[in-house]
């Protein structure tokens, strides 16, 4: 099958939908057996599509998990409450105390909250590193090494990482490889396809798409899968089956809606690098993207999120900027089928190696509305911008 039609496909089997169109529903927490041996059987089939307990998933997580299974080509699929819990618990499966991580320098913010006030009070250790290091990564890796995390593009500044050579590093030590593949999606971007183990998203993203469900999802290779699963049990990890059933139906969109969003925001980031206070447009598709080339080499395609550098800027034409804005909405996350806007003075304090040398960085979600519409709005705030700057 091709793509769009495996999408359609996928997390649809009878057991799943029951004779309808979609999964249904299936809430859960205590799962009943008539005898010892179904009981039994179940014990014995708990890692697998088995009805064991509400905690392991119902038919609608399984349908969920088949589905973004299909979509990452993985060996299986874990349900978090966040994307931020994915994330902690796929380092939490496979780090201990005593051992060393070495991280991204551009990782989404709580990520980093988390080696720093987390893995540390636990005993491990991190190491941030340049985004665009490649394969001279292998001369921080340490004999205690553990996980490579890899994040792109990096979350606001959008770097984008020559993944298959920071991979082919990490086998020749042993290291398993993790990547944060929200960017990616899945759909322009299969992480495992490249060598990475395990692949993170924040399924409150495109996946949903209507910013009204928090869940995040992790995929790993037949290697990983089963201390994955098994450890994200033990901690607890499980989602309702209501959002499952919302993620499921976002997925079937997901095609269409990028599409829209990757047109629309290519639109916008052309329209901005021509304007006189922007220095440059960090749109993974463009040439003034850090590591475009691997993106143009790796990826399929964009969507709808990027940043734009400004020439200059203080921090109160920053907020002049963001209070006259209408149609883009200031808020965090992103991926929904609204406009967002977010800005940064400066990003030196959410580096640790990399640094921050350029101007005010804004970072843009373009989302579902007409381009006109925003491209006037955007216009309108970058006047504003240069009267208060």
């Amino acid at each position: 099958m091709k793509k769009n039609t495996k999408l359609i496909s996928s997390g649809r089997k009878s057991q799943y939908t029951q004779g309808v169109v979609n999964p249904v529903v299936q809430r859960a927490s205590t799962v009943v057996f008539d005898t010892v041996e179904q009981l039994q059987d179940a014990v014995k089939g708990r890692g697998n599509r088995t009805l064991f307990y509400g905690r392991r998933g119902t038919n609608t997580h399984y349908a969920l998990q088949d589905a973004v299974m299909e979509l990452e080509n993985a060996a299986g699929c874990a349900l978090y409450p966040s994307g931020a819990a994915a994330i902690s618990q796929s380092l939490l499966s496979f780090l201990k105390s005593g051992d060393h991580l070495l991280m991204v320098d551009t990782a989404y913010e709580p990520t980093r909250d988390l080696c720093d006030k987390i893995l540390l009070g636990l005993g491990i250790t991190t190491t941030y590193y340049d985004p665009m290091i490649g394969a001279e990564i292998e001369t921080l890796i340490q004999p205690n090494t553990r996980v490579l995390f890899l994040e792109s593009p990096g979350s606001i500044t959008m770097e984008v990482q020559d993944v298959p050579s920071l991979v082919s590093v990490a086998k020749q030590h042993n290291l398993i490889t993790m990547l944060d593949n929200t960017y990616g999606n899945g759909w322009h971007y299969k992480p495992l396809d490249h060598g990475v183990d395990i692949s993170i998203q924040a399924a409150t993203k495109y996946i949903v798409g209507h910013s009204d469900v928090m869940m995040g999802v992790a995929v790993a290779n037949e290697a990983h899968w089963p201390t994955l699963r098994e450890h994200s049990y033990l901690l607890g990890q499980c989602t309702s089956a209501d959002d499952a059933y919302l993620a499921l139906r976002g997925l079937r969109t997901m095609p269409v809606r990028l599409a829209q969003h990757e047109k629309a925001a290519l639109q916008v980031a052309n329209w901005l690098v021509a304007h006189p206070l922007v220095d440059h447009v960090r749109h993974p598709a463009l040439e003034s993207c850090p590591g475009h080339e691997f993106f143009k080499r790796d990826f399929s395609g964009s969507n709808g999120l990027f940043s734009f550098v400004m020439k200059k800027g203080s921090q109160k034409a920053i907020n002049a900027f963001l209070d006259c804005l209408h149609h883009f909405k200031m808020g965090f996350s992103w991926g929904g089928f609204e406009s967002l806007v977010t800005a940064n003075k400066s990003m030196a304090a959410l580096r640790s190696t990399t640094g921050w040398q350029e101007g005010p960085i804004i970072r843009l979600h373009i989302g579902l509305e007409d381009v006109e519409d925003l491209i006037a709005d955007l216009e309108k705030a970058l006047t504003v911008y240069d009267a208060n700057c």
